[in-house]
């Protein structure tokens, strides 16, 4: 923008990740003021560390590093940056210049993988830490669903063709059951990461076994040292200039499953949508169509599915870039990880959000639910007809034959005639079926053609998915409200 003008930021592309569907903690945590801020602390556990192993660092220096962590001249910064063309020295310049006193030894001994590498661990691992809870509560607003509804019938479909009966719980568990995997997926992540710690130029350590005069333990001990204040557990043993570019795999490859889970469960949502038995939540003022007023689009579950395609693709940069990473490091890594990493975590932050929100409104139609059994269950009856008319005297072999008759007329009936399925009318006209005529109603029963579904969903709630539930508690939060 020119001089006393402000700039137009509707004149300037902005990610929708960010701009229209991100939480503000995401938002944050990939932000630039998060970055630079994490590598001043960087430099100052490093400083720290350093002179706890005697190395000539004052209090003094120390303290003005600790008062300016985020006194961050961003302009400064950016104007060092054109003039250098190096981000990490345009910083350790625009830090000395708020730190005189300890500019002498801010970044001593590191190379620019030591703020880079580690603050990218850093975000990746409070980026877990912000999803994970997401996804509990997304679990735990689905489990109370399945829950609610663990003993309603509903016809099940393979190869979305009818199918014998399940419940609309147990079907829910089947998506419970894949978040579930992703949770254990992405805490299982979270854990495995590791600190790049202080590795030097070419990960030997060689600068800062020099700085020591050749003193082996204190080098170690100074990666302890600057790991632990990180808040980590461990760094890796060996390290290029960068840490392994395949951590990003792991990382990006349990968020593309978790986007796979989430395209799954809303794309049945979206079916169950057009069969109207069950549909997400729709606002008092929404429009579904701006030239059919009438319709109730399932645009939550549409916009899951369109950044879970988004998300599940991201997972080949990761994949392309540890191929081709040589020798030691090439920087033809940098470019596209702060892309995808960054995008990776926005994009599964915005999805959890919304199936939360579908989640927590979840509207069921039983009415329609029975009318679809109703219009498939007597053909699933026919065994039990059969075998309820051999108790009765009856042979199997015509009264098969009976049935098939009979089913096949109905079918015609549905099929070509368009209407109801009369099966069980034309069972009650058949003088052949009178012995068994007062069974017909507990033999059509819905409730006796769902196997265990109910109990398996009482025992899966119960042993697994509460329990995993646990660590969450404390962060299941209230209802979301969706912004757009």
């Amino acid at each position: 923008a020119a001089p006393g003008e402000e700039e137009d930021v509707m004149a300037r592309y902005r990610s929708p990740l960010v701009s229209r569907y991100a939480s503000a903690e995401m938002a944050y945590n990939f932000s630039e003021r998060k970055k630079f801020g994490t590598w001043r602390r960087l430099w100052l556990y490093l400083a720290q560390a350093e002179k706890s192993l005697g190395l000539s660092i004052t209090d003094e220096q120390i303290r003005e590093m600790e008062a300016n962590l985020d006194n961050i001249d961003f302009k400064m910064a950016a104007e060092e940056e054109k003039k250098l063309r190096h981000d990490v020295m345009a910083h350790v310049h625009t830090f000395a210049h708020c730190c005189p006193k300890a500019a002498a030894i801010i970044h001593l001994g590191a190379t620019s993988c030591y703020v880079g590498d580690n603050t990218d661990l850093i975000v990746l691992r409070d980026g877990f830490n912000l999803l994970l809870p997401k996804l509990a509560r997304v679990i735990s607003r689905l489990a109370d669903f399945a829950e609610k509804y663990a003993d309603m019938p509903t016809l099940g479909f393979t190869h979305y063709q009818p199918a014998q009966l399940t419940t609309v719980g147990k079907r829910c568990c089947l998506w419970i059951q894949d978040l579930c995997m992703d949770l254990q997926s992405l805490e299982r992540a979270r854990d495995d990461l590791r600190f790049r710690g202080v590795k030097g130029t070419t990960g030997t350590q060689a600068s800062f076994l020099q700085l020591f005069e050749g003193d082996h333990s204190k080098v170690e001990e100074l990666d302890r040292l600057v790991t632990a204040k990180a808040g980590f557990k461990r760094a890796y043993m060996v390290t290029g200039q960068t840490y392994s570019r395949k951590v990003d795999i792991g990382v990006l490859a349990v968020l593309a499953s978790l986007g796979a889970s989430v395209h799954k469960i809303c794309t049945d949502i979206r079916l169950l949508a057009n069969l109207k038995e069950i549909e997400e939540p729709f606002e008092k003022d929404q429009i579904g169509s701006s030239a059919m007023p009438y319709k109730r689009n399932p645009m939550r579950s549409e916009r899951c599915c369109s950044l879970a395609r988004h998300l599940m693709a991201l997972v080949m940069d990761p994949l392309q870039t540890a191929a081709v990473q040589w020798f030691e490091r090439t920087l033809d890594d940098s470019a596209n990880r702060r892309v995808c990493l960054a995008e990776a975590f926005l994009t599964a932050d915005i999805i959890l959000s919304t199936l939360q929100n579908i989640s927590e409104g979840l509207v069921v139609y039983p009415k329609v639910i029975e009318r679809r059994i109703r219009q498939e269950l007597p053909f699933m009856a026919t065994e039990n007809i059969i075998m309820a008319m051999v108790k009765a005297g009856g042979n199997r072999q015509d009264c098969h034959e009976k049935i098939r008759v009979l089913s096949q007329q109905a079918a015609a009936v549905v099929k070509m005639e368009g209407g109801d399925n009369d099966f069980i009318a034309r069972v009650r006209a058949d003088p052949y079926f009178s012995p068994i005529h007062k069974q017909l109603e507990s033999l059509l029963d819905p409730s006796s053609f769902t196997g265990r579904a109910s109990q398996q969903v009482a025992k899966f709630l119960k042993e697994e998915v509460r329990p995993a539930l646990i660590p969450y508690q404390s962060k299941m939060g209230g209802k979301i409200e969706l912004a757009l």
